[in-house]
């Protein structure tokens, strides 16, 4: 019977799971676990007592589901027999494969069938440590790299790969329905690599997982095209000219709507050049209009500059303006006084000269002055206006002839002085402050 004093494994990092030789032990004997690795004690084909990193002593403590196969020898340690397995949890990477035929599939862009080739590395660590020994190295010495896929993955490996079968398999029907199903054009497939690489990854990690692996990568490095199949030529004939012809849409597209924007541009400025013709023309009328109403605004301050300067009162103006139209009234006065008004006005003496003429001449105009101003004055506060006949001495007529003898109205404009800003005025309200005439 061996009897050793330590267990441990310190092999090569491409073995994920060893068999120590030695399988009778005593109690006492010191268990050696690296950090990386996990000791697992097996005893008639059972997974009995794990142990994760670190340094124990195996006695009937550490190994409880062991004890009941411990041999007492007297006076010495215990003895008991038992099988164990040493897993190296670290992650194997770049384990290499590729396809050992090629794979014929239907191209969903152009409707032709090609052949592709693939090839690429996966990563591998376990994931269940009792899995992959009761599932995959049973009574065996352990599982190598190697054994994966078999030597380097490719067809010509001298060694058999346990899973070389399940990855070309998975790998020759996943990679067209990737194809497919994403509508991928072969011509552009090497843009969708990784979405290709992690769809297969997850399709093969559901049956690694049943064994106690897992593949925390996989990648699909190369898909090899027939350059000399007809169909791949024809392919790419027709991606070719179908790319001219997109880019050719575009071009027109793209001078389309520069054109669009050329005519806007100058649709737009066509209207804000309108525009501002039109805004310059109001300008312009409006200025003239203002202009015109400054002119005559000024032409009245001037008259009225002047009329002050002279002396002329505006009871004075308009007592000459009457005296005027009554000498204008050809045969409306009856000789005497008439006759010496219309005399003295059409001769330009004004009112006030009259008084050179006579006393009965002035008499008599300060009659008709008074008799009209009188009327005039009288009705300016109230609603309907009178009128003396100058032929008969009738007020009380408001037509345009006398009631009493049909004498035509002596037609006057009578005006009046804005009591509030001294404006003259003719009609009801003043035309500079509004005021209303009383």
């Amino acid at each position: 019977m061996a009897i050793i004093n330590v267990i441990k494994y310190e092999g090569d990092n491409s073995t994920f799971v060893f068999k120590h030789p030695v399988e009778d032990f005593n109690t006492g004997t010191q268990l050696i676990v690296h950090e990386s690795q996990e000791a697992i004690f097996f005893r008639d084909g059972k997974l009995l007592d794990r142990f994760g990193s670190g340094k124990y002593t195996l006695d009937t403590e550490s190994l409880p589901l062991m004890k009941k196969f411990f041999k007492k020898v007297a006076e010495g340690p215990s003895q008991f027999h038992a099988e164990v397995y040493f897993v190296n949890l670290t992650t194997m990477m770049g384990i290499k494969w590729g396809t050992d035929s090629k794979i014929r599939m239907f191209d969903p862009a152009s409707g032709l069938h090609v052949e592709l080739g693939a090839s690429g590395d996966f990563n591998l660590r376990v994931s269940d440590s009792g899995k992959i020994l009761l599932k995959l190295v049973g009574t065996e010495l352990g599982l190598k790299r190697d054994e994966i896929l078999g030597g380097n993955g490719y067809s010509n490996s001298a060694v058999s790969g346990k899973f070389k079968g399940l990855v070309m398999n998975k790998v020759k029907s996943l990679l067209p329905k990737s194809i497919r199903e994403n509508n991928i054009n072969i011509l552009e497939v090497d843009e969708y690599l990784s979405d290709i690489s992690e769809y297969i990854k997850d399709e093969l990690n559901i049956v690694f997982n049943s064994y106690g692996l897992c593949l925390p990568e996989f990648f699909v490095t190369n898909i090899a095209t027939p350059d000399d199949d007809p169909n791949y030529k024809r392919l790419k004939q027709q991606h070719a000219e179908r790319y001219l012809k997109i880019q050719e849409e575009r071009i027109r597209k793209a001078e389309a709507e520069e054109r669009r924007g050329r005519v806007i541009v100058e649709a737009e400025t066509a209207a804000e050049v309108k525009l501002v013709g039109v805004k310059a023309e109001e300008e312009a009328t409006r200025r003239m209009a203002y202009a015109e109403a400054e002119k005559k605004r000024a032409e009245g301050l001037a008259e009225a500059d002047v009329m002050r300067a002279k002396g002329f009162t505006y009871q004075q103006e308009t007592q000459r303006e009457i005296g005027v139209a009554i000498a204008q009234n050809e045969g409306g006065a009856s000789g005497g006084a008439g006759s010496a008004i219309s005399g003295v006005v059409q001769a330009g003496v004004g009112i006030g000269a009259a008084v050179a003429v006579g006393k009965a001449t002035v008499g008599a105009v300060s009659g008709v002055m008074d008799d009209v101003m009188g009327s005039s004055q009288q009705t300016n506060s109230v609603n309907v206006i009178t009128w003396k006949c100058p032929k008969c001495g009738y007020d009380r007529n408001t037509g345009k002839f006398c009631s009493e003898c049909g004498e035509k109205k002596v037609e006057i404009s009578i005006k009046w002085i804005c009591p509030n800003c001294g404006h003259e005025n003719t009609g009801k309200f003043c035309g500079e402050c509004g005021t209303k005439k009383e």
